[in-house]
C-alpha cells in the first residue's frame, strides 16, 4: 500500500484539514468469464493515497495506462472503487448513492480533456452552465446571474451566454467548461488533462487562468496530466504513477528538479527543453540506458511495476515491492518527498543535468515546446 503524503498548508493560509483525501484507493477491472469460471481481475489503481489542501494544486502524473484518469473517475463516482476511501472534507463519498452524489456535486466538479465533445452543440452556453444548477435545485432566479458571473470569472463576455459552442475556439470552449465547474461554487475541481488538446499559447492562458482562480477562490485542484513541464507550471506537489502504483510523491520542485525514482527520471528526461543540444543529449542518454523501452512481460506480482523497463533492475526489484520511503535528498528539502525504489541512491546519479523547466512566465512556458 502507498503511504499517504499530507499536504502542507498553502503559503499565506492557516493550516486546515484537507479538502480531498484519497486513502489506499484500489480499482480493479474484471475480465469476461464464461461457463461459471472464476472471475479474473487486474488492478488499474493499486493502493494509492494522497490529499489536497484548500488553495493547493496536486499534479497526478504518468503515461497512458498509469491509472491517473481512473483515479479521477473513482473520485467523481464514475468508476466504482474496489477498496479504499475517498473523503471530501472528511466525509466518505467512496460508495455514495446517487442522491448523496447530488449533494456532493456542489463541492466536487470536473473539467474534462476535450472541450469539443464535453459541450452540447445544440444547447446555448447559458443552458449548459445552468444545467447543473437545475439538477441541484438551485432557485431559478439565480441561474442566469450565476452563469454570467462564472463567464466573467473565466474572461468571457456577457453575450456568450446566448451563443452556441460552435461560435467559440477550443480555448474559449475550455474556459466555458471551467465556468460550468465554477457555477456551483465548488471547493474541489478534478482537471482531467484540461490543456492537452489545446495549442501551446492557449495552454499557457488556461493554466494561468486556473492558477488565478485557485488563488482567488481557495480551490483544491487535482491536475491530471502526462507532461511534467505542464504540471510544474501549475502544481505545488506531484504524485507520479506507473501501472496504478505511486512511484514518487513530493514537492513539485523536488520531483521535477531532483527526481528520485528511475521512472520519474525517465519522464523528466523526456520533457522538452529549449536547447537543441541538450534535447539531443537527453535522447541519447535515454537510449543508452534503455529507459522508455517497454518490457515484454509484466512484472511478477509483488515486484516493482517498473522493473521490466528499469536500467537499475535487480532480482529484488522483480519480487519485492518497496514501500514509499523518504527520498535520498529529503533531509535537505523537508518532509513529504517519498520514493518507492530499492535503488534510489543509484537513481539519483541518473538525473538529467537540468530538470524540467516551467514557471508562471508565458514566454518561458512557450519555450518548453519549441523543440518537441
Amino acid at each position: 500500500m502507498s503511504t499517504a503524503v499530507p499536504a502542507p498548508a498553502p503559503s499565506g493560509t492557516a493550516a486546515a484539514g484537507p479538502a480531498l483525501e484519497v486513502r489506499d484507493l484500489t480499482v480493479r477491472y474484471g475480465r469476461p468469464v464464461r461457463f461459471g469460471g472464476t472471475a479474473k481481475t487486474s488492478p488499474a489503481v493499486d493502493g494509492v493515497s494522497f490529499d489536497i489542501a484548500p488553495g493547493e494544486t496536486l499534479g497526478l502524473v504518468g503515461e497512458s495506462g498509469s491509472g491517473k484518469s481512473t483515479i479521477g473517475k473513482a473520485i467523481l463516482g464514475l468508476q466504482p472503487a474496489s477498496a479504499g476511501q475517498v473523503l471530501l472534507h472528511g466525509s466518505d463519498i467512496t460508495r455514495a448513492s446517487l442522491r448523496q452524489r447530488r449533494v456532493t456535486a456542489i463541492d466536487l466538479r470536473v473539467v474534462f480533456q476535450d472541450p469539443y465533445s464535453s459541450l452540447n452543440p445544440a444547447q446555448t452556453i447559458g443552458k449548459t452552465l445552468t444545467e447543473p444548477l437545475r439538477v441541484l435545485r438551485v432557485p431559478k432566479d439565480q441561474h442566469r446571474p450565476r452563469a454570467a458571473e462564472a463567464l466573467a470569472a473565466v474572461g468571457l463576455p456577457a453575450d456568450a451566454i446566448d451563443r452556441y459552442p460552435a461560435q467559440f475556439s477550443g480555448g474559449q470552449r475550455q474556459r466555458i467548461a471551467i465556468a460550468r465547474a465554477l457555477v456551483c461554487d465548488p471547493q474541489v475541481i478534478v482537471l482531467d488533462e484540461p490543456v492537452s488538446s489545446l495549442d501551446v499559447s492557449t495552454q499557457a492562458q488556461v493554466l494561468n487562468l486556473l492558477a488565478d482562480l485557485r488563488d482567488a477562490r481557495g480551490l483544491a485542484l487535482l491536475f491530471i496530466a502526462h507532461d511534467l513541464g505542464v504540471v510544474r507550471f501549475l502544481a505545488q506537489r506531484a504524485v507520479v504513477l506507473y501501472r496504478g502504483q505511486v512511484m514518487e510523491s513530493g514537492p513539485i520542485e523536488e520531483v521535477t528538479q531532483r527526481p528520485g525514482h528511475p521512472y520519474t527520471i525517465a519522464l523528466t528526461a523526456a520533457a522538452p527543453v529549449p536547447q537543441p543540444a541538450e534535447q539531443a543529449r537527453r535522447r541519447a542518454a535515454r537510449e543508452a540506458l534503455g529507459i522508455g523501452t517497454a518490457g515484454a512481460t509484466p512484472t511478477a506480482a509483488g515486484g516493482c511495476p517498473f522493473a521490466t523497463r528499469c536500467p537499475l533492475v535487480t532480482d529484488v526489484c522483480r519480487t519485492e515491492r518497496v514501500p514509499l520511503t523518504p527520498a535520498v535528498d529529503s533531509a535537505t528539502s523537508g518532509a513529504g518527498w517519498v520514493v518507492a525504489c530499492h535503488h534510489a541512491g543509484q537513481a539519483a546519479g541518473m538525473r538529467p543535468a537540468a530538470g524540467v523547466s516551467g514557471n508562471r512566465s508565458l514566454s518561458d512556458f512557450l519555450s518548453l515546446f519549441l523543440w518537441r
